[in-house]
């Protein structure tokens, strides 16, 4: 069962979705370093998500259709807020100009913010972990902790791929300022409709 369960992991963190979409956008416009410290944050946020599930505050969410909302809506305003950075930063030649505003705690918190206010990963987790929990072994808060930390493990590898890759394919438009201004505005659209997909989501 817990072979299955690494492979779902592995599959569903490879599989297109906006955890992913932002690491490689992110990776690629601010350099390696910045991608991966996102990857953290994306997979801190990932813990909160779990330890949710174990307390029992993800089925709230789930049956709260307010509380579903308020947090999607505020997931869509950030994206927005970093879409409209993106469309904004200024271009220039080298990493300097697109890492020089942000901070390594800075650029992790943006991924704890992005994968903690997307309510539908929550809702996720709370339909995908007990699946995979056997009640006969007791503590069953306990499994699910151990789960979401492998499922954590599993997203820190496969973010800190397509991060690393990302940054290698991002570091050839660092050389020339008109494509940094197109990969700038790329992932300032690509937010846009991230925010769009998650503000008109439901349960």
């Amino acid at each position: 069962m817990l072979l299955s369960f690494v492979l779902a992991s592995f599959l569903l963190s490879l599989s297109p979705g906006p955890d992913n979409v932002f690491v490689l956008l992110h990776s690629a416009v601010h350099g390696r370093k910045a991608g991966l410290l996102v990857v953290l944050g994306l997979c801190s946020g990932l813990l909160f998500h779990t330890a949710a599930v174990a307390l029992g505050l993800a089925a709230l969410l789930a049956a709260s259709a307010m509380a579903f909302t308020v947090l999607k809506l505020i997931g869509a305003a950030y994206l927005l807020y970093l879409a409209w950075g993106a469309w904004n930063a200024p271009a220039g030649l080298g990493k300097a100009a697109t890492t020089e505003a942000l901070s390594p705690l800075k650029t992790y918190l943006r991924g704890v913010v992005m994968n903690v206010t997307n309510p539908k990963v929550a809702i996720f987790f709370l339909a995908f972990l007990p699946q995979f929990v056997d009640a006969e072994r007791g503590d069953v808060p306990m499994q699910i902790a151990l789960l979401g930390l492998l499922f954590g493990l599993t997203a820190l590898f496969t973010f800190g791929v397509i991060a690393w890759f990302a940054a290698r394919f991002g570091a050839v438009f660092q050389r020339s300022e008109r494509a940094h201004i197109v990969l700038n505005r790329t992932a300032a659209v690509v937010f846009t409709g991230l925010a769009a997909r998650l503000a008109f989501s439901s349960r």
